[in-house]
């Protein structure tokens, strides 16, 4: 009794310096942040110099804090760049000041409209976004097929809030899915073997929040074995996703085949703890109308996207590929080191 007891003290006392020292990293990086822009704003407004000052800077910077790697040249004209991205603001962003260095710069580099840039400065903030993750993101237009679209789906009237908006946020139309070795012309078995080889990129195309179950998940109902393309279970969601792929334009007998699915994985998987399953139709293309006129008497929450699949590799090319073996990887220590020195 003891024991357990002596356990759960420190189980307590570890999660409080757990919460306590990822509050003084937030902290300290806003607080960086915030240097980094009143930098920025004191070297702007001494430009008339022209480079020479900030080589000089530079120069002054490093024999004053000489422990300190932020203060390179090109760090220093960043700054400036910085600055003058957000110098209409009163403050800066919340979801800039939380973001680490690196993450705004790629969001400046990469994101030149500032309502856009916003969105995905808050995006990698509340889900806590890598660098790699971010710079993904932004290279499969997230915000286009996430923000701005008007996505096919029955959420509203077979889900209750805020589970039925939190299920609309997640679909995307259309998903875009980085498969280089499938061929031109694929059938839909190739396609989920292509994903299924690459699932870690496809969880990043789904979205935060997917965990992978499986692929051809076999579901008995009765006498009859059924098999659902692809399983995943939604850590936010607390719930079931069936992804059911067609390698053809959408059909309406397809909800038929994916709303049965749904009953299935509700009757026979899900436990009490767990929220309605949801279903991804997702096609090649699809017309808006008769995906409406399909879901309009469905029971079971479904959501319709198309998909696109970006790096074609024709086969006789994937037949010459090298193996693993034969791919000597070169690293640029230079590059890592000078980046490091940004951070």
């Amino acid at each position: 009794m003891l024991e357990k007891d002596f356990k759960e003290v420190v189980a307590t006392i570890r999660d409080e310096i757990i919460e306590t020292q990822v509050y003084i990293m937030s902290d300290a990086n806003k607080r960086l942040i915030n240097l980094y822009f009143k930098l920025g704003k004191i070297i702007y407004e001494n430009s008339k110099w022209g480079n020479k000052f900030i080589k000089e800077l530079e120069t002054e910077l490093k024999l004053t804090f000489p422990n300190s790697k932020g203060f390179s040249a090109r760090n220093l004209s960043r700054m400036k760049k910085f600055y003058m991205e957000y110098k209409e603001e009163e403050i800066l962003p919340p979801a800039v000041a939380k973001l680490p260095w690196t993450h705004n710069n790629i969001l400046i580099d990469k994101v030149k409209d500032k309502e856009k840039r916003l969105w995905y400065a808050n995006e990698a903030a509340n889900n806590n976004w890598s660098k790699i993750v971010l710079d993904h993101q932004i290279d499969m237009n997230l915000y286009e097929s996430k923000a701005l679209t008007n996505k096919e789906n029955n959420f509203k009237n077979t889900l209750i809030e805020p589970q039925s908006d939190l299920a609309n946020d997640l679909q995307k139309d259309p998903y875009i899915f980085n498969l280089p070795l499938l061929k031109e012309k694929y059938i839909e078995k190739e396609l989920e073997e292509s994903m299924v080889e690459r699932i870690k990129d496809v969880l990043l195309d789904l979205g935060d929040g997917f965990s992978f179950v499986g692929n051809q998940y076999k579901i008995t109902v009765g006498d009859n074995d059924y098999y659902i393309d692809m399983l995943f279970y939604h850590l936010k969601l607390h719930c079931y996703i069936a992804v059911e792929l067609k390698a053809v334009s959408f059909k309406p007998e397809f909800i038929g085949q994916l709303n049965f699915y749904l009953t299935a994985i509700d009757e026979e998987i899900k436990d009490e703890h767990d929220f309605p399953s949801i279903g991804l139709l997702l096609c090649k293309e699809k017309d808006r109308l008769t995906v409406e006129y399909s879901l309009k008497n469905v029971s079971k929450p479904i959501g319709v996207s198309s998909y696109e699949i970006s790096k074609y590799m024709p086969k006789d090319i994937i037949d010459r590929l090298p193996t693993e073996e034969d791919i000597n990887l070169h690293i640029d220590i230079d590059e890592i080191i000078e980046q490091e020195g940004e951070k």
